[in-house]
């Protein structure tokens, strides 16, 4: 049933226009230049932190990250210098990860690799493991990383032959949904079988993966992240596309449909009703784009609209609305479940965007209320390279201690960094690996935010090279 504007007018009315309707986290307003050396640097009379933070962050002597004092970080794969199981070179490029809870202690983490196109063209593909391979064409796919409670690690291929694995999610029932940003059919790109899928891949049985198989009904297109709501059972996913920009989506299962392990690959094609989201502002007017909300606070309504042609074999699912029938967004990157609802980002919008520019939003999706809001909203940052300002949000995650963990995927510089409850950003930590020059430095994104089942560790990756850390310190909650 559309939501009316009766229905949503009724539901702002308490807060006032333009006021946020919030879950725990409550409204991150975040004003441009959000990295502000404030926020990390202030101290009580004992010296010690009391900003929102954990202090400033302190070079490292190894070159790799820059953490607060008391934090430390251990390095857990390393592509070209660790190995897997099978005596093969740990995959390149880390992307989305996510962490679960294994028996006696372990904890297992499922790791993408975003890997685009033929395997040929890349050093260190995901390993052709038997059984695990979708199309032997294909450079990527997930390994699985066990950590074990007296440290050691361990490493094997959880799917294989599959395209450009971004991001992702985590289900309620303990597995991973690994998504392909790519929209590439057989025969194109030296691909052997169609791409853009998402295919679901089990840390705990390794047997569960064999001879994978995508999750058609969730549609084929450029996919970036996934969450399930584990109340209604809804996949909400987003598209990371231009020309036209990508769409956030939701899928609605089918009557009588259980979710599972290994339930989502028995489904059919046209399973379920695949939708993406249309917009609109308090006095019921459209929002063709969500780089029209310019105030953190802002909310809008939300109805969705059926895909017509999800498995788009003759044109993009995004480009099958036409002028007036969806809301797009740039960028839709990553994507967690919290608070009762789904966080997402739009990394940054310039000219292609019909609204402002900016260098980053974060959205929450409230399904109870069916609303969006703009919780965190980062300025155009003028000096990237400066290392003060952040820019570029892609992966994401909720806080065990209050608020948001983001990935920075910008320019230059590069950290991951905390948005709290009250409203303010800190850095938690700074790339220092340099992968250009002296003359013309270089930083990789942060990629795989994530923390472990317990809360005691967060997990990071740096994308270029690929090295997947965990990161230990002083938590607390973030004010």
């Amino acid at each position: 049933m559309p939501l009316s504007r009766r229905d949503f007018t009724a539901r702002t009315a308490l807060a006032g226009a333009g006021v946020a309707l919030t879950g725990a986290v409550g409204a991150l307003a975040t004003a441009p230049g959000a990295l502000a050396a404030d926020d990390s640097t202030q101290r009580d009379a004992q010296g010690r932190p009391c900003g929102p933070g954990y202090g400033p962050l302190l070079p490292d002597p190894a070159g790799v990250l820059a953490l607060p004092e008391g934090f430390r970080y251990r390095i857990l794969t390393h592509s070209g210098v660790t190995t897997l199981e099978s005596g093969e070179p740990t995959p390149s490029h880390h992307d989305g990860t996510a962490a679960f809870a294994g028996a006696r202690g372990v904890t297992l983490l499922v790791n993408n690799h975003e890997l685009r196109g033929r395997r040929t063209d890349w050093v260190r593909p995901v390993p052709l493991a038997e059984g695990l391979v979708y199309d032997p064409a294909a450079a990527g796919g997930c390994t699985v990383v066990e950590v074990r409670q007296g440290g050691e690690t361990a490493e094997w291929v959880g799917i294989a032959g599959t395209s450009t694995n971004c991001a992702g999610g985590a289900t309620p029932w303990g597995t991973w949904l690994t998504c392909e940003e790519t929209e590439d059919l057989a025969g194109r790109n030296g691909m052997t079988k169609d791409h853009g899928y998402v295919f679901e891949v089990d840390p705990h049985d390794r047997r569960a993966n064999r001879d994978p198989q995508p999750v058609r009904a969730f549609g084929r297109y450029a996919h970036e992240a996934v969450v399930i709501d584990p109340r209604r059972g809804h996949a909400y996913l987003t598209e990371d596309a231009s020309g036209p920009s990508g769409l956030l989506y939701r899928w609605t299962p089918p009557a009588g449909f259980r979710h599972g392990r290994g339930r989502l690959r028995t489904l059919a094609p046209d399973a379920g009703v695949l939708a993406a989201a249309k917009c609109f502002d308090n006095r019921g007017r459209f929002v063709d784009d969500l780089t029209r909300a310019t105030r953190t606070g802002t909310v809008y309504g939300v109805d969705w609209v059926e895909v017509p042609d999800r498995d788009a074999r003759t044109r993009s699912v995004r480009k099958q609305f036409g002028e007036g029938a969806v809301t797009r967004g740039r960028k839709l990157e990553g994507m967690w479940w919290g608070d009762g609802g789904a966080y997402f980002v739009s990394s940054f919008a310039r000219s292609e965007s019909p609204g402002a520019a900016h260098d980053g939003q974060v959205w929450f999706y409230d399904p109870k209320r069916r609303t969006v809001t703009l919780e965190v909203l980062f300025g155009v940052n003028a000096d990237p390279s400066g290392g003060g300002a952040a820019d570029g949000p892609d992966n994401i995650t909720v806080s065990p201690y209050g608020g948001l963990v983001i990935a920075e995927d910008g320019e230059g510089v590069q950290h991951l960094f905390g948005a709290t409850e009250s409203g303010r950003t800190y850095p938690l930590a700074r790339n220092e690996l340099n992968i250009g020059t002296a003359e013309q430095p270089e930083y990789s994104e942060f990629t795989g935010v994530c923390f472990s089942p317990d809360g005691r560790t967060l997990f990071a990756c740096l994308q270029d090279p690929g090295i997947m850390l965990a990161i230990t310190g002083p938590w607390r909650r973030a004010h």
